[in-house]
């Protein structure tokens, strides 16, 4: 009897083998199918952000005659960047170097899934002297629950 229930197992155990085997050679496909799906769900994001400055002044023009009050980032997506340039005027009386922080996070939340990044280099700027300046919005693939959001840009221009 030991053999027939010796054979008996080893039926088990290659069904179960069979099986397993089914179940690893189609898992690509139902991976690619819900990865697709995901891919397909689109998810919009409205957004403002305001600017505020100390010792220098934000322009949207080399001529510093158009002053930025705040920055529309329009609808964005997830896992983009959003560039928005800016210049940026020394209005101190002595060399500065700038400084950039962001805060009011609405909803707080945000900051977990948005970061702001720029291109400044860190190099001193001349009293009324004007650099361009770009921002970068980082939008995370994974942002969730938020449908819109505002900040404030905090630069500061010391020496």
């Amino acid at each position: 009897m030991e053999k027939a229930s010796e054979k008996g197992e080893k039926r088990v155990f290659l069904v179960l083998a069979v099986i397993s085997i089914t179940i690893v050679a189609l898992s690509p496909l139902f991976f690619a199918s819900v990865s697709r799906n995901a891919l397909e769900q689109s998810v919009t994001v409205g957004s403002s952000g305001t600017v505020k400055a100390v010792g220098v002044g934000v322009y949207w023009d080399s001529g510093c005659t158009n002053r930025v009050t705040s920055i529309n980032w329009g609808t964005v997506e997830p896992g983009t960047n959003v560039n928005s340039t800016v210049y940026i005027r020394n209005q101190g009386n002595s060399l500065a170097t700038l400084s950039m922080q962001t805060e009011n996070w609405n909803p707080t939340n945000a900051s977990n899934y948005l970061s702001l990044s720029w291109n400044y280099g860190g190099q001193t700027l001349a009293v009324d002297e004007v650099i361009q300046v770009t921002f970068t919005l980082t939008v995370s693939s994974g942002i969730q629950g938020i449908t819109s959001f505002t900040f404030d840009i905090v630069i500061v221009g010391s020496g």
